[in-house]
């Protein structure tokens, strides 16, 4: 399976509590619930086809939570059908059981279990919002394709997806689009390292 990072970003690069003002208040962060005011249906389209494609879903821990929280009852969204009954892997030192089925706990070296996972049969392993998962898989080199979905806002405080000193990464541009609520939806495929130069070297 490829593995297919999902993500709300603003502007300046923050992904903690796109969903609501208490989804995530962290560290003293007060802006959550950026996202959903740009949320219109051209992309809820594109979120339902990107379902389609997944075979299975990664989360953290706190992302998890959020979601086996919702989904279970959440039976006449479109989304549900996918998010309740394909496989789920949860990364967690600390969770013991985990109710929303199927779910399978990873602990110990998560990146080796996720690169397992990743040898499995399947089209693509979706890993929603969990932006420190993302950065240790990133580190790891097993982050295939990221789906980054920028909500014209900028913050000024709150967790980032690529935080400084984390892993660099080079990036091609497969796909890009926006929406009537103003999201820029922005399709990479990871290259490996990143390529560097210098302007106008050669005339």
């Amino acid at each position: 399976m490829k593995l297919v990072v999902q993500e709300f970003l603003t502007l300046d690069g923050v992904s903690q509590g796109p969903g609501s003002p208490d989804e995530d208040t962290s560290d003293g962060f007060t802006g959550g619930g950026w996202f959903v005011p740009h949320l219109d249906d051209e992309f809820e389209r594109l979120a339902g086809v990107w379902l389609t494609q997944a075979d299975a879903f990664l989360f953290g821990r706190r992302t998890y939570e959020n979601f086996a929280r919702d989904w279970p009852t959440m039976t006449d969204h479109p989304a549900a059908r996918f998010l309740n009954r394909l496989p789920k892997f949860v990364a967690s030192h600390s969770l013991t059981k985990a109710e929303w089925n199927p779910t399978t706990i990873l602990s110990g070296d998560v990146s080796a279990q996720v690169a397992e996972l990743k040898r499995q049969p399947g089209r693509e392993l979706h890993l929603h919002g969990s932006a420190q998962l993302a950065q240790s898989l990133l580190a790891a080199g097993l982050i295939d394709t990221f789906r980054l979905v920028i909500a014209p806002v900028v913050l000024g405080q709150g967790r980032r997806l690529f935080p400084d000193g984390g892993a660099p990464v080079g990036l091609r541009l497969v796909d890009h689009r926006t929406t009537p609520g103003g999201l820029s939806v922005h399709t990479f495929d990871s290259t490996g390292r990143p390529q560097h130069g210098t302007y106008g070297a050669g005339g």
